[in-house]
């Protein structure tokens, strides 16, 4: 029987387990955060964010997992990675995970979020190469993405950078923001989206760049509130 369990001792040896499975199930580990720095943010909860780790286990075996973080100054979450082992999927472990992170973040925050963000690659932005890489590991970008829609998720119609892990220290561009809420309308409070990102990034990039990187995503919002799209609306049928 799957079950979901939050992680908070940790010395727990299924985070090196799940850091094993999302490095097999992710094509580019580069972008994964690594597990001695999610083992090093249980050991120094801040104030300003509050980390989580959830696996789904399954006769002692962990077969999914997600790291996610409950963001006070924004009252939302962001989730870093949502990562099922290749041989379990098609089985509801990334429902399941789905649901408990959202239960997590409303008991975190003691009330449901604004909503949960997540970045995602999109895929009429990814080259050639990426793309292979991601047939190799069995993923269809597109179909990610109707996973997405199915469990929820819209897309922010904003052009999202993220700051750093680019070409020659750039920022990453064939991303785009999603976000899930129970009951999402057609548009979101496009300050509620910098209060997030700023929120997010203070703790990677420090107060200043954080904020350089907030103004620059609102110099690049096209309307505000922010149109909400389908995730899948650049694939076909």
């Amino acid at each position: 029987m799957l079950e979901i369990v939050r992680i908070t001792d940790w010395n727990d040896p299924r985070i090196d387990e799940f850091g094993e499975l999302q490095n097999r199930a992710y094509f580019d580990p580069d972008m994964l955060i690594p597990m001695w720095v999610i083992k090093q943010m249980m050991q120094n909860p801040s104030p300003h964010r509050n980390d989580a780790l959830l696996v789904a286990v399954e006769d002692d075996r962990v077969l999914g997992g997600s790291v996610f973080h409950y963001l006070p100054p924004a009252h939302a979450g962001f989730s870093s990675i949502l990562a099922v082992d290749p041989e379990a999927r098609g089985k509801g472990v990334a429902r399941a995970l789905h649901h408990a992170r959202w239960e997590t973040l409303t008991e975190m925050a003691k009330a449901p979020p604004r909503a949960v963000f997540i970045d995602v690659v999109a895929p009429d932005r990814l080259s050639e190469e990426e793309l292979a890489r991601e047939r190799e590991y069995g993923f269809d970008p597109c179909g990610r993405r109707k996973v997405f829609k199915h469990l929820g998720f819209k897309q922010l119609d904003i052009e999202y950078h993220q700051p750093v892990g680019g070409l020659d220290g750039g920022p990453v561009t064939n991303m785009d923001l999603l976000i899930y809420a129970p009951n999402l309308r057609d548009v979101f409070p496009l300050d509620w989206v910098l209060d997030t990102m700023h929120a997010y990034w203070v703790p990677w990039l420090g107060s200043e760049r954080a904020h350089q990187a907030t103004e620059e995503l609102r110099a690049r919002a096209k309307t505000d509130p922010v149109d909400l799209l389908p995730p899948d609306h650049m694939c076909g049928p």
